[in-house]
């Protein structure tokens, strides 16, 4: 297939790109490059890299596609929004016209990369049919995208939401503000994880590459079975509560497991079905959290992922863009950065 795959430099992206290439499609990457090229270096002379904006490129580049995968969004930290209206802008708007345009364009497949975070936090075991209660402008936008495009579905053009929970696992795009992530690297770095009171809260997880696994199930499943359909992404064996998942992740790396409370309680919890998608699509997860932690230790450790690079906190590398001329001129276009 000829595959455009929007935010394909990204965390999630560089791993799915690199993935549809071994698997013989044909990929364009279209990216604002915000943290450079370098994630798809090794892939670099296979791949088409488009930099652009997905609020203003060329419908042109659509011609000949048989599917997009929608990741490009502004990721935002829940407690430190970089720019709400931005947000909405990109997440919301941008995709919609992505899906829009595609469906002009005579795309067969498009799938949007939504979040379980549109759940917010709620009672229960929480699936596609729960309402959604957004708390962040990162998660309402999410929603309002997926309220828009999957009315879009006709026999002509199947578009499907997957809504990953919190990722975890290494990428050539790294991200340290994931929690997996952040708990390896401060026991590393100060033989202890920072746990937020009680530890009760309930969270689920899931591998990147179990992630890009769904997304390429979606595109060769029959559009019958996926199009205008939700699918949670996940394995209800991964809902794990906060202390027992710290709990996991020093025996998984072999660290003593030593934390401290800090901040006041999180009420923040919740559990989320991902039947779904395993039996609608026999989706199975390969990749355990012990497995993922072991990797991005692992990577450390090697030096194959730089810890130190700011590139990995995306907020704090977009508020350094927004705060540095230099880089700021690099990377802007149209005179736009965000």
């Amino acid at each position: 297939m000829n595959i455009l795959v929007t935010g394909g430099a990204g965390y999630l992206g560089a791993i799915l790109c690199t993935q549809l290439l071994e698997s013989g499609h044909k990929v364009t990457c279209l990216d604002r490059l915000f943290f450079g090229s370098q994630p798809l270096q090794n892939v670099s002379n296979k791949i088409k890299i488009l930099k652009d904006d997905i609020r203003w490129f060329s419908p042109t580049i659509l011609k000949e596609i048989d599917a997009v995968l929608d990741l490009a969004s502004i990721c935002n930290d829940p407690k430190n929004e970089l720019d709400p209206k931005k947000t909405l802008e990109v997440n919301y708007q941008g995709r919609v016209r992505v899906a829009t345009l595609a469906k002009k364009h005579g795309v067969k497949k498009y799938v949007l990369a939504s979040s379980c975070s549109v759940y917010g936090y709620q009672e229960g075991l929480l699936n596609e049919k729960s309402p959604l209660k957004p708390q962040t402008t990162y998660a309402k936008a999410s929603a309002l995208a997926e309220k828009k495009i999957i009315p879009l579905a006709n026999k002509h053009f199947s578009p499907t939401i997957l809504r990953p929970t919190t990722l975890y696992g290494p990428s050539p795009k790294m991200r340290f503000d994931l929690t997996i992530h952040k708990m390896v690297l401060s026991l590393i770095r100060t033989g202890k994880i920072p746990l937020l009171p009680d530890g009760k809260q309930w969270h689920p997880y899931v591998h990147i590459k179990d992630t890009t696994n769904a997304f390429k199930i979606i595109i060769k499943s029959d559009p019958e079975l996926v199009s205008g359909q939700i699918f949670n992404v996940g394995d209800n064996s991964q809902n794990i509560q906060i202390f027992k998942l710290a709990q996991t992740i020093a025996k998984a790396i072999n660290l003593p497991f030593k934390y401290e409370w800090y901040g006041s309680n999180d009420n923040r919890s919740y559990k989320v079905d991902f039947n779904k998608i395993k039996k609608t699509l026999n989706y199975k997860i390969k990749h355990t959290i012990k497995d993922g932690a072991k990797e991005v230790y692992n990577a450390i450790q090697n030096q194959t992922i730089n810890a130190d690079d700011p590139r990995t906190i995306p907020v704090k590398w977009y508020k350094k863009l927004l705060q540095t001329p230099s880089l700021r001129k690099e990377l802007e276009i149209n005179n736009i950065l965000l």
